[in-house]
């Protein structure tokens, strides 16, 4: 999965998207200037491949949204959480609404998926997870990311659970460092492991994979590791759905070499698909040189990834459910945030 320079396709870009080895495109706020921009970027895309490619964002809400002007800003996942301690069945409902507001919103831009929502709990330790997370219990967690999850797939967009087996509970963000989780393994099930093992039960459709190290586990970090990745998730968690890496970019996957050694690593480990961003260079060392025959059965949960139930960004306006949605989350009290750059997955 790649990443494009700016708002419109340009031509080594259109050639790298149709190497056999490209499955999907990833969007940042450099990549949008309005919906209409958006939605013909997308099409552009979308034209290239039969099958076609799937594009995705990171579009989670509070200070990770790609899209602002043009859409509805969208509350922290956070919030959802307080109004839940607040009043258990209206942050159930918002966690619902939010989700397929958000959902929709993409849609009707021709986006697939977002990398959303997080299921790290919120420990008070990570400051890149901090109010991306939902709550600090588990079992709230997979509650309100249950509802997010069913708003998201009312609107046409699997989900996306994250980050794999938890990031919340180090401290050193993964974009700039290698995070190490010293606690055993029966105490990250016990806590950690909970909001993914109940989604996973809900359909939970895809997961993305953490650069921690869990060291009482593996010596690699979790997208590296077919510890992680094949014996618990896929054995003991019986998870059939998608797994993509985090961004292979990020400081926390220098661990495992140069971006060769990186794609050929998460792929090994288990990884459907892998993320290389905002570094071109690296994205095409892969592609000219990585020797992979894709797993057929990898290939059928990728297309299960295409978004459904396609409506123009007109139409959606137009819609009276949207429009009552849009404007109750718009409606709330959310406090202007510096939002996370473009290399936050």
């Amino acid at each position: 999965m790649l990443d494009l320079r700016g708002a419109t396709l340009e031509r080594d870009e259109r050639e790298m998207l149709q190497h056999p080895l490209t499955g999907g495109v990833i969007l940042f706020s450099r990549n949008y200037e309005s919906p209409e921009q958006l939605g013909l970027l997308t099409e552009t895309i979308h034209a290239l491949r039969e099958p076609r490619l799937l594009i995705s964002v990171d579009h989670e809400g509070g200070r990770v949204q790609r899209f602002r002007d043009g859409f509805t800003t969208l509350p922290a996942c956070q919030m959802i959480g307080k109004k839940y301690n607040q009043d258990n069945a209206k942050g159930l409902v918002l966690a619902e609404k939010a989700g397929w507001l958000m959902a929709l919103e993409l849609r009707a831009v021709g986006i697939d998926f977002s990398f959303a929502p997080v299921l790290d709990l919120q420990k008070g330790i990570s400051k890149v997870i901090g109010d991306r997370a939902f709550h600090r219990d588990p079992e709230t967690v997979a509650q309100l990311a249950k509802h997010y999850m069913q708003g998201m797939r009312r609107a046409g967009m699997s989900a996306v659970g994250k980050h794999f087996p938890g990031h919340g509970a180090v401290k050193e963000d993964s974009h700039f460092a290698l995070p190490v989780d010293y606690r055993r393994f029966e105490d990250i099930q016990m806590d950690d492991l909970i909001s993914f093992e109940r989604l996973i039960h809900s359909g939970l459709a895809a997961i993305m994979s953490a650069h921690v190290v869990y060291p009482a586990v593996d010596d690699k970090p979790a997208g590296f590791s077919s510890v992680w990745l094949k014996k618990v998730l896929r054995k003991q968690m019986q998870f059939q759905g998608t797994i993509f890496s985090d961004d292979i970019s990020m400081a926390g996957a220098e661990m495992a070499g140069d971006y060769m050694g990186r794609a050929r690593s998460a792929l090994s480990a288990g990884c459907d698909m892998v993320l290389v961003c905002n570094n071109q260079k690296g994205a095409i060392e892969i592609l000219e040189n990585l020797e992979h025959n894709p797993d057929p059965a990898s290939q059928v949960r990728l297309i299960r990834m295409h978004g459904k139930n396609h409506l123009t960004f007109t139409q959606m306006q137009d819609d009276k459910e949207w429009q009552s949605v849009s404007g109750e989350i718009a409606a709330l009290d959310i406090m202007p945030e510096l939002g996370l750059g473009d290399d936050a997955t």
